[in-house]
């Protein structure tokens, strides 16, 4: 397996504040990540840096063998797919869902004036047909529902091609269909050996898909634990994470927490 990211001793401090202490942490091309934790532990943070949209303030980040703060990272726009709210709020809401797909390839959220080819229309309709959207290629990106809506946004993650592809809470604000749409075609993706390397941010348990195997625990910006899921996921991990009982429960490759 090649390693697509490392972070040694990275640390993220403002006004005072460390937002980020002393994480070290690698990925490798066919890990499936999902990271927990409460409000303020870091993971958007964290999910900045590795998209190298922000560089650490001390320790060493490396993204797909570019180190932050001392090589040119522009080339991470197309090599790392992304998909987040922020990113979401900047997408035109009168954008034809097509286009939110295809605009990725130029690294973009609107089309303008930008030139594409065959093989980026191709692309664009071959990740709508596996999202389930291909018939909604032509409507307004503001009729969709929340749920079709995190379905493009993956598919627009995945249109250059990337080689680590990173979700911040996807399942956000979904109601249970939409959720559990989403966690299907997640599933079907996180098996897919052609996929690439995946990190996912989450808040909750019952939307790790199933199919991921490492999970890390952050809390104070630090880590908990990280590892394996069937090894590292576990009622005492997410106690000491979440700072009170918990119960878990799996079936099927699927999660449940509560409090004990």
């Amino acid at each position: 397996m090649t390693e697509v990211l490392a972070l040694e001793g990275v640390s993220v401090r403002r006004g005072g504040n460390d937002i980020l202490r002393d994480v070290s942490w690698s990925v490798s091309d066919q890990d499936r990540w999902v990271i927990l934790g409460p409000n303020g532990a870091g993971k958007t943070t964290l999910m900045s840096i590795v998209a190298g949209r922000m560089h650490p303030t001390g320790g060493r980040a490396t993204v797909l063998d570019l180190t932050l703060g001392e090589e040119d990272i522009r080339e991470l726009r197309v090599r790392v797919g992304l998909s987040s709210s922020a990113l979401a709020d900047r997408i035109p809401p009168r954008e034809t869902v097509k286009n939110v797909v295809m605009t990725a390839a130029h690294g973009v959220t609107g089309r303008w004036n930008e030139q594409y080819e065959g093989l980026d229309v191709d692309r664009a309709d071959a990740l709508l047909w596996a999202f389930g959207m291909a018939g909604f290629a032509d409507r307004e990106y503001a009729t969709l529902s929340e749920g079709e809506r995190k379905r493009v946004q993956v598919a627009r993650a995945l249109m250059t091609d990337p080689e680590l592809l990173l979700l911040d809470e996807p399942a956000a604000g979904l109601d249970l269909g939409g959720r559990e749409e989403l966690l299907g075609a997640l599933t079907e993706l996180a098996g897919d050996w052609r996929s690439p390397a995946i990190v996912m941010v989450t808040h909750h348990v019952e939307e790790i898909p199933v199919g991921f195997t490492h999970v890390m625990l952050m809390n104070e910006g630090g880590i908990v634990a990280a590892g394996p899921i069937e090894t590292t996921l576990t009622a005492d991990a997410l106690t000491r994470t979440y700072g009170m009982p918990v119960v878990l429960g799996s079936e099927g490759g699927r999660y449940t927490a509560r409090r004990g």
